[in-house]
């Protein structure tokens, strides 16, 4: 065989995988083969391979009779919008996409060249797991990927797509990167897998029920996102790093806009209901500042009393995080607050400047929170707000009432520009309680309890239940209509283009985890 006839015959066989039949029973199963998404995932042409010929070293257990140019993921880079990525996708037809030694290594050595570069990593996952053939090897190979998605969190952004199984100790990279996607119906994350569980605990579950897409992105919070194929799942890695800046050192992609930046939308001077207990969508109010009213919800599924994701101000990503009054009346829970300071924490570490839309009554109360420690959980909120040195403008929209008022980017943590609608409520607590406390002795000796009540909290309400007298005291820089709210934020954003903060010199702070 000449030489160019033994290089077609490699690439033949790299590309072919583990071959037809698995091919087909790949598709068969409603997924695209490893090939097929790095094609989707990448601009047409720009895909470049590398290590398509490493093949493993493994000899025993008949291994050496099955060698597979490529051993079984597919590595390299190439443009996402004309930008650099690199990505590595396991290919399920070669041995169920196991992680070997040599493959872990092909992994490593993208990982390693994009933090050289500055380049986002995206990881397309559809494994059967550590390579039992390998032994130590092959868990070894995982150890060398959690340490480089350790060292580049925080430096380049990291995307993880499960696409297919993802279980045992390949769960845990996917767990440290910034997003995770999965497929709904083809995907499945678990430590343990069902068989073993119903030998140890005697419970029976299903794969999907464990660890299938909904399971992790409405209960567990362990996915950001759940997809219904792998088309949609590539689409959204694409639309997800068009907010994100290649790196920790650059600014996030600007896009052109025909969304005039002095619109005004009247329909938001009737988005507050006049009863205080009454709930509204405060998605309503995120799409109608939002340039075209696009935004890209993150953990949509999951602490649904809690908004955050990404939209666009003037061709300008920014971090969204709103209260959702909706539900649970938009307090805050363990799960809420865990949910926020994780995506505040990498809006801070990417340069994207943070959007907060409050309407808060507190945190939610009850024997569940305590004892799963509110405490605890909401000061990460809290940690991840303070330590914030991004561009930070909060809009108080109604509620804004004792710590939760604190906890959600107040001017006293270091926020720039704080707003507030005519129909903010800025107080320790809500009238109805304050009266109780103040009142008290006044309530017990009355003969008409609930006429003297209704009055006091009316009084209570007109005296502290409103933004000015927060406003006084400079704590909100300015009330705004509704309908000012987007060339508010517009400007804001464009004031503090500039701005340059930092933390005091340390390792790291401690944050509560």
């Amino acid at each position: 065989m000449d030489k160019k006839q033994q290089l077609a015959d490699l690439e033949r066989r790299a590309e072919l995988g583990g071959g037809e039949t698995r091919i087909k029973r790949q598709h068969d199963a409603g997924k695209l083969t490893a090939r097929e998404r790095m094609s989707a995932l990448f601009d047409p042409g720009t895909f470049e391979e590398l290590d398509k010929f490493v093949t493993h070293r493994g000899r025993d257990f008949g291994m050496d009779q099955q060698i597979v140019p490529g051993d079984g993921v597919i590595a390299g880079h190439g443009r996402v919008d004309g930008r650099p990525v690199y990505a590595f996708a396991q290919d399920f037809t070669v041995f169920g996409g196991s992680l070997s030694e040599t493959n872990a290594a092909k992994i490593v050595k993208i990982m390693d060249r994009a933090m050289k570069l500055g380049a986002p990593i995206v990881g397309l996952n559809d494994s059967g797991g550590a390579r039992i053939q390998e032994g130590v090897l092959s868990l070894g190979g995982y150890a060398d990927i959690f340490l480089r998605n350790t060292l580049a969190s925080g430096v380049v952004p990291q995307i993880s797509a499960i696409m297919g199984p993802c279980a045992g100790g390949a769960v845990y990279s996917p767990a440290i990167t910034d997003f995770n996607i999965m497929v709904e119906r083809t995907s499945y994350m678990f430590v343990t897998g069902p068989d073993v569980i119903k030998t140890v605990t005697h419970e029976a579950v299903t794969k999907e029920e464990l660890g299938g897409a909904m399971t992790h992105n409405a209960r567990s919070g362990v996915a950001h996102f759940a997809v219904a194929d792998d088309r949609e799942c590539l689409a959204l890695i694409r639309d997800l790093l068009s907010f994100l800046p290649s790196n920790n050192l650059d600014d996030p992609p600007r896009l052109e806009t025909a969304d005039p930046l002095d619109r005004e939308d009247a329909a938001l001077d009737r988005l507050v209901p006049d009863s205080p207990t009454q709930p509204y969508d405060m998605l309503d109010l995120i799409h109608a500042v939002a340039d075209e009213a696009y935004f890209l919800e993150v953990h949509r599924h999951y602490a649904r009393n809690l908004i955050v994701g990404f939209a666009r101000l003037s061709g300008q990503p920014v971090g969204i995080v709103a209260n959702q009054p909706a539900h649970l009346a938009g307090t805050l829970d363990i799960d809420a607050s865990v949910k926020g300071a994780r995506f505040v924490r990498f809006c801070d570490a990417f340069n994207i400047p943070l959007v907060t839309f409050e309407d808060v009554p507190g945190f939610l109360p009850g024997t569940v929170q305590e004892y799963g420690g509110i405490i605890r959980h909401g000061a990460k909120l809290l940690y991840a707000f303070a330590e914030a040195t991004v561009p930070k403008v909060t809009v108080i929209t109604r509620k804004a009432y004792g710590g939760a008022y604190c906890v959600m980017a107040s001017k006293h943590i270091r926020t720039d520009l704080n707003y507030a609608w005519p129909t903010a409520e800025i107080a320790v607590m809500g009238p109805e309680g304050a009266v109780n406390i103040l009142y008290k002795r006044e309530l017990d000796a009355a003969s008409d309890v609930v006429r003297l009540r209704a009055e006091k909290v009316a009084e209570f309400r007109e005296k502290f239940a409103n933004p000015y007298v927060a406003a006084a005291r400079g704590f909100v820089d300015e009330v705004i209509g509704p309908r000012q709210t987007r060339p508010k934020l517009i400007a804001a954003l464009a004031s503090l283009a500039t701005k340059r903060d930092s933390n005091p010199p340390k390792k790291h702070g401690n944050i509560p985890l």
